[in-house]
């Protein structure tokens, strides 16, 4: 049970995975997870669900509706790759390329910080062919073309797309306030310079709950709907996100940064979680256990929750869920 909070002692947040080495437990990750059943109501919580996180990349659906809310018409691998945190593989960057020429526009309109392929294989074969950092390289890159877009189709700046005061972060800003039912208590940075809106892990759940019962046709349905039938284009070919949209049916899902996981099953229920210091290792095992309590089960949850410790070549420990 996590402690009783005083005037001078916060609560602590309960441990959700643990470090286990040789048969010892040599560490822990705290954090909050929220379940929701069919009905929207909360089934299940551990830790604080109701004070604000920055959901970080999990924000990301919320942001491609406002693109179409704004009249960009997207769809198919396009429309999930503007709610992606892609992975940097060549299909990837390649549609990125051509959505930005599509719309008259360049790798230099682009405000994403330069960066290295997300994932780790990509990483390596990109230094190794001599590349440098680029601004299309950078996981949000699909999410900023978009965004680049609707600017221009919409007459707004282009150059000031990412300040909080402009008329598309306005719009994006309204679009996690209607899917989460909660207004937005704070508004920071995220990592490749976009507004982030703060809501709780309740009202997270409630937004992925929100978007896979929309009905047809609506922007949030639209988004949901591109991110499942193209998930390869979300995460990538080597992510648990793309691993669970391929394998559960109508399964909507998306992690963010410092361990952030939202997830939403077609019938309603739902879930969201973050790990408190941030370590994304602890994601899998963490998000299998819920979706284990949520009648999910299967080679992919069990791929997800094996998070093994080497010693040398072998296995010696692993990572696994407490609750």
């Amino acid at each position: 049970m996590t402690p009783t909070a005083t005037a001078t002692t916060p609560a602590i947040p309960p441990v959700l995975a643990e470090v286990v080495r040789s048969g010892f437990v040599e560490g822990h990750h705290r954090g909050s997870l929220v379940v929701l059943a069919a009905d929207g109501s909360v089934e299940h919580a551990l830790g604080d669900v109701v004070a604000p996180v920055f959901p970080r990349s999990s924000n990301k659906p919320m942001q491609a509706a406002a693109v179409l809310r704004a009249g960009l018409d997207l769809s198919g691998e396009r429309l999930a790759l503007a709610a992606a945190s892609h992975s940097g593989e060549g299909f990837q960057l390649d549609l990125v390329r051509k959505m930005l020429s599509e719309y008259g526009l360049t790798e230099d309109d682009l405000q994403t910080p330069p960066d290295l392929p997300l994932d780790p294989v990509e990483a390596e074969a990109y230094l190794a062919a001599g590349k440098v950092r680029e601004r299309v390289t950078m996981n949000c890159s699909g999410k900023h073309a978009a965004m680049i877009a609707a600017c221009a189709l919409n007459g707004w700046d282009t150059a000031t797309y990412l300040e909080q005061s402009h008329p598309l972060q306005q719009l994006v800003l309204e679009c996690v306030e209607r899917a989460s039912g909660e207004k937005v208590t704070a508004v920071g940075t995220d990592g490749c310079g976009a507004p982030l809106m703060a809501i709780s892990l309740t009202g997270l759940a409630r937004a992925f709950r929100h978007f896979v019962l929309a009905a047809e046709g609506t922007p949030e349905r639209r988004v949901a709907d591109a991110m499942r039938a193209h998930p390869e284009y979300v995460a990538g070919t080597r992510r648990p996100d793309t691993w669970l949209m391929r394998e559960v049916p109508g399964v909507l899902s998306k992690m963010g940064a410092e361990a952030v996981q939202a997830v939403a099953l077609p019938d309603g229920r739902a879930l969201a979680f973050k790990i408190d210091d941030g370590a994304g290792r602890a994601l899998g095992p963490v998000l299998a256990r819920a979706l284990e309590q949520l009648g999910v089960h299967g080679d992919v949850v069990a791929r997800m929750a094996d998070v093994p410790l080497l010693g040398g070549p072998v296995k010696v420990g692993e990572i696994r869920a407490t609750f």
